[in-house]
């Protein structure tokens, strides 16, 4: 690339959002391990420097550090949150334990608006995370911002900037405005980088990598595998075999719609396995999500096993894993992220995978995921379909997984997506969907006492999946959807909401 910014990824659940900030802006943005040395540094030819926030303190024995010479490169440095405290903390300034915490919104009084903030009015509303805070700034270095609680919330000294506060989340007002001005007005980055220019440069990669290969697809028919199978497609041809794998985990009429859809919308080199009966069996008394989800992850791939003894030459093997899933499940570049929980493609996988991974999509965002199939033609029924967890239904039944519920579901789910899609404002929504819960309730029907099922709608707004909160859904249009289920669905007499957000929910409820 003509020119990078790089994240040093210091364990944050925002490191990779940014570098998506970044991208939005036009500028080429990758992230790296937070203790990548100078040597390795300096072949990348960095523009500017971002170092993100951590769930560690520099309190904290073993914490989280970065190479001290990188900061004499010349190269402009931005500091965010416990990269601000760590920069102090190198650099001769003191960082202190807070009586109290600062989380949420606050506002910042700015003292300099120049630099980063440029432009900038004088008072600027922020979101804070942080307990530890600076309390001295380095020599050399002013400080430009602060709140009463955090009288230091930013500080600056040459092309060494540090802030308290998260300019990559939307709860930021003005967090890419100020990312803007680190990048053009300090780091003087040219931009440019465009969804095309991913496009091209995944192709090099991917024919790379290959070589004359061929590669098996998991193609489970939603939005971030289908476009991974584009991709590969148009990087490699027919010699990318894209296999859908009827797991019996799947919406109603799921399998026909895939089938019609790679057959005549966009066809590939396709084929549909049925091994519902398998997961299933598999998946008999199993209770507990994780275990549920590995099940699911193994079975995946001993079919994919299964259908590759057919695909001469295959040595690898696609999937459409995204960055949410990569940073829930595990920490991004094997740095110190918590891990939040498993997916199906991601914690799953087993250890002695014969296969070697292609996720071309792992530093994607959903909305950056719809935008590169749009880039590659794909047909717009299909970036808008709703997002739909790799396990399937199986992470929509609360407990264990058997026939009957499916069935259930599968009927409560239908009536959930025919109803929000006739809901005039349904391009809010970011995902919804049915929950059948491992409770049953008291009812009345026709007189009678019943003691059946009880389901829950779960429908969000967001962004970027890693932050959500829930939709704000018209009565009469969750009016609907309850009467339907409970008069349309056998073994239903109850529906509730989930008005939980993210976080400290997740948007699944396994």
């Amino acid at each position: 690339m003509e020119e990078i910014v790089v994240v040093f990824d210091f364990g944050s659940q925002t490191a990779q959002l940014i570098a998506r900030r970044i991208r939005e802006l036009g500028v080429y943005c990758e992230i790296v391990r937070h203790d990548i040395s100078k040597d390795e540094l300096l072949k990348l030819e960095p523009a500017a420097i971002v170092l993100s926030g951590s769930p560690f303190s520099v309190f904290d024995p073993g914490h989280p550090r970065m190479d001290r010479r990188i900061l004499d490169m010349g190269v402009p440095v931005l500091g965010i949150c416990y990269g601000m405290q760590l920069l102090a903390e190198i650099m001769g300034g003191t960082v202190e334990k807070g009586k109290e915490g600062e989380y949420g919104p606050a506002r910042i009084e700015v003292a300099d608006p120049t630099g980063i903030f440029r432009d900038m009015p004088s008072s600027l509303n922020v979101w804070m995370s942080h307990g530890d805070h600076v309390t001295k700034i380095p020599e050399g270095f002013r400080t430009l911002a602060g709140t009463p609680a955090c009288p230091i919330s930013t500080m600056g000294g040459g092309k060494i900037y540090g802030i308290q506060f998260h300019p990559e989340v939307v709860h930021t007002p003005k967090g890419s405005d100020i990312i803007g001005n680190f990048l053009f007005n300090v780091a003087s980055c040219k931009g440019g980088w465009t969804m095309g220019r991913f496009v091209d440069e995944s192709v090099k990669k991917i024919k790379t990598l290959v070589g004359n290969h061929n590669v098996i697809c998991g193609l489970s028919g939603g939005v971030d595998s289908s476009v991974t199978a584009a991709l590969i497609n148009r990087a490699i041809g027919d010699r990318m075999k894209a296999i859908f794998v009827d797991n019996g985990l799947l919406r109603k009429g799921e399998v026909e719609e895939i089938r019609s859809m790679f057959t005549n919308d966009y066809p590939f080199n396709f084929r549909i396995v049925d091994a519902a009966d398998l997961f299933l069996d598999e998946l008999k008394g199993v209770v507990d999500p994780e275990t549920k989800r590995k099940i699911i992850g193994k079975t995946f791939i001993d079919v994919f096993y299964d259908a590759a003894s057919d695909v001469r030459g295959a040595k690898f093997l696609a999937q459409g894993t995204l960055y949410p899933d990569i940073i829930e499940s595990r920490s991004a570049l094997g740095g110190p992220s918590s891990t939040i929980k498993s997916h199906h493609n991601v914690g799953g996988l087993p250890e002695d995978l014969n296969f070697e991974l292609i996720e071309p999509l792992k530093e994607l965002f959903k909305d950056e995921v719809r935008l590169l199939g749009k880039e590659l033609g794909l047909p717009s029924k299909l970036l808008a379909r709703q997002p739909f967890p790799g396990p399937g239904l199986a992470v929509r039944i609360i407990g264990e997984v058997t026939r009957d519920d499916l069935a259930i579901l599968r009927g409560a789910d239908l009536i959930v997506r025919e109803e929000i899609e006739r809901y005039d404002e349904n391009r809010e929504i970011w995902q919804f969907f049915a929950v059948l819960l491992p409770v049953k309730s008291v009812g009345v029907m026709g007189d009678e006492r019943t003691y059946a099922n009880v389901v829950a709608l779960r429908a969000v707004t967001s962004l970027d999946a890693m932050t959500a909160d829930w939709a704000r859904i018209p009565y009469d249009v969750l009016g609907r959807i309850s009467s339907r289920i409970i008069n349309e669905v056998k073994g239903v007499n109850r529906v509730v909401y989930d008005i939980s957000s993210k976080p400290p929910s997740t948007i699944e409820w396994e």
